[in-house]
């Protein structure tokens, strides 16, 4: 008899076991999330991953007959100038200007400039932590008290850049006459984000320029970023291609002068200002213009 009652208790037990393996067999698992390996349209965007930007041509002392340097402003809210500021976060391949150079600095292949005391001349480096300064980008410490044991504790709240409030975007550039091929050319030499936030009493918007960065080293990047054409989505350019092919919307700010370099706010007001900004650039048509014998 207690050898029957042994061999029902195991014949339970593994009838028992088989039940549970099948129901854990039958019990529907999560798939995997697993990253998107086709192609996001009808063919897979590479001409302008692939693309190489053009460096410049070298240009000899003796052939600048005549340069001037001059600041131009780019405000990013004007309809021309929107592919620069817009998309705000990433979106697909799709990044703004200041995005790339964002990537490009964390990424620690890219270095900025100080924007106050050195001004625009690329003398001091900026480390990362103060190139997060600049964009507001500073992690924040509170204290909290911890549910479980009742205690004080410190808590680190990351920092987020202030992308959406940089509207406007300072250049540096010279103009100059290159007799080796009797043209007027161009040459962008820096660029600087400007932020523009409320003061503290709410009262202005202040304009802050946040840091510089030397154009000629910030090319490789902005030639693999595509910027969005507004009439044909098939046939987009690099930011390089944009600022090369002179494709933005901007004014002149200030021009090398005497004057430690005045800005034109600082002699002239109002209507004038812009008067004066369109007689600088006709100056620099003029010239090159008078270069040239009929």
């Amino acid at each position: 008899m207690k050898r029957f009652w042994s061999i029902l208790t195991i014949a339970v037990a593994i009838s028992t076991v088989g039940l549970v393996d099948m129901q854990a067999q039958a019990q529907p698992t999560e798939p995997e999330a697993t990253p998107f390996s086709g192609v996001n349209g009808v063919v897979k965007k590479e001409h302008i991953a692939n693309k190489k930007y053009i460096p410049y041509a070298y240009v000899r002392e003796a052939d600048m007959l005549w340069s001037k340097t001059v600041w131009r402003m780019i405000d990013m809210r004007e309809k021309l100038n929107q592919p620069l500021y817009y998309p705000t976060r990433v979106l697909g391949d799709r990044r703004n200007l200041l995005q790339v150079i964002i990537d490009a600095v964390e990424a620690g292949d890219l270095v900025t400039y100080d924007a106050n005391n050195a001004n625009d001349e690329f003398a001091v480096r900026l480390s990362t932590k103060e190139f997060k300064t600049t964009l507001g980008n500073m992690d924040d410490t509170a204290e909290v008290v911890n549910a479980e044991t009742g205690l004080l504790e410190k808590v680190v709240a990351k920092g987020e850049y202030h992308i959406t409030e940089v509207k406007k975007i300072l250049l540096k550039e010279v103009w100059y006459f290159d007799k080796k091929y009797s043209r007027m050319d161009v040459r962008i030499i820096g660029m600087c984000p400007i932020i523009e936030m409320p003061n503290n009493e709410g009262t202005r918007i202040d304009q802050k320029l946040t840091f510089w960065v030397y154009y000629p080293e910030l090319r490789p990047f902005l030639s693999k970023q595509e910027v969005y054409n507004t009439r044909n989505d098939s046939q987009r350019d690099s930011y390089d291609d944009l600022f090369a092919k002179r494709r933005f919307g901007s004014y002149i700010f200030r021009e090398e002068n005497v004057y430690n370099n005045r800005s034109i706010i600082q002699y002239y007001q109002g209507m004038e200002t812009t008067l004066e900004s369109e007689r600088i650039k006709n100056d620099i048509f003029i010239k090159e213009h008078d270069m040239w014998e009929f």
